[in-house]
């Protein structure tokens, strides 16, 4: 460990003051040394507590790497960026590297985040979790499972328990609190040509966590939201993210998919409503009946049934 990470250790174990001397004594270095390592901790971010008698570690919500790495040990990689263009496509270089996976890549903010039909997704630095995950299954297309449908339940999950609410699950990937998105989410495989097994697979997860209502662009105020919608959160975005990928690991864990598509179903925002939707250049409209075991969408239109593997669909009614 370095001198500034053995200080900042030692000052969030404290809940008091903790004074130069004190953190000099215990470390066997100079006092200057102390002052040094507090001014370059705080160029990085983190908030102390200056008083007559030292210092005392004010919390920052601000990813630490190895508190990251102890959380969730079933993850071999954690990378964390200030900013980067999308975590989606840091992943998919880095799947391209003899890189350990699972990796992890989270950042601060993107500067190009968008959704599905390439739809910019609002990433606000430090109010935001940006996060993708790179993992190498080595099976068939046949055999892995719905990964989308998965993240969103432990997304889902993750998220009624840190805020005690009940989420919803808009088919195929975006989470709903009390009626506004909060959370969206992609997921995209390669495959290799010559053996025909996938090479790789990026799962991206963009979660408002505490954006103020205010700060949202005009055009999706009243369709967006975040978690902690006053812009203050009583806990940090690291605990949203380890519940998130515990989660996700203990459902891959305990496949077949019945087991996650039955929660999927449950948290349906969609089902037994009437949705509009396009094929092939024609609008129709129907009733969301049900959802495949492989994650198609069955609508009964008053013509046939259509069963949706993707596009978009649109809620026109509640009831």
């Amino acid at each position: 460990m370095t001198t500034r990470e053995k200080i900042l250790a030692l000052l969030q174990q404290e809940t008091s003051v903790l004074s130069g001397e004190k953190i000099a004594q215990k470390l066997d270095i100079s006092r200057t040394a102390v002052w040094k390592a507090i001014k370059e901790l705080e160029k990085k971010g983190y908030h102390f507590e200056h008083s007559a008698n030292g210092y005392r570690y004010l919390s920052a919500d601000r990813y630490e790497q190895r508190a990251l790495q102890e959380a969730l040990p079933m993850v071999a990689t954690i990378q964390i960026a200030d900013q980067v263009e999308t975590t989606m496509k840091e992943a998919k270089l880095a799947a391209l590297s003899e890189l350990s996976t699972p990796a992890l890549f989270l950042s601060e903010t993107q500067v190009g985040g968008h959704g599905r039909f390439n739809r910019p997704f609002f990433s606000p630095k430090g109010k935001g979790i940006y996060m993708s995950l790179l993992l190498k299954p080595n099976h068939t297309f046949s055999e892995l499972p719905q990964y989308t449908l998965l993240a969103a339940v432990a997304v889902a999950q993750a998220i009624d328990e840190l805020t005690g609410k009940e989420t919803q699950i808009k088919w195929v990937n975006d989470i709903y609190l009390e009626g506004k998105k909060v959370c969206g989410i992609l997921s995209e495989a390669t495959s290799d040509f010559e053996s025909g097994r996938i090479a790789s697979i990026v799962i991206g997860i963009g979660i408002n966590f505490a954006i103020p209502q205010a700060a949202f662009p005009e055009d999706i105020q009243q369709k967006a939201t975040s978690l902690f919608p006053s812009g203050e959160a009583p806990v940090n975005r690291a605990r949203l993210i380890t519940a998130v990928w515990t989660r996700f690991f203990d459902l891959l864990d305990q496949l077949p998919a019945d087991d996650y598509l039955t929660i999927y179903r449950q948290k349906s925002f969609v089902l037994g409503k009437t949705v509009c939707f396009t094929q092939q250049g024609i609008r129709y409209e129907g009733v969301a009946e049900s959802i495949t075991a492989t994650g198609e969408l069955v609508v009964r239109t008053t013509d046939d049934v259509k069963v949706l593997s993707s596009g978009e669909i649109s809620l026109e009614k509640y009831s």
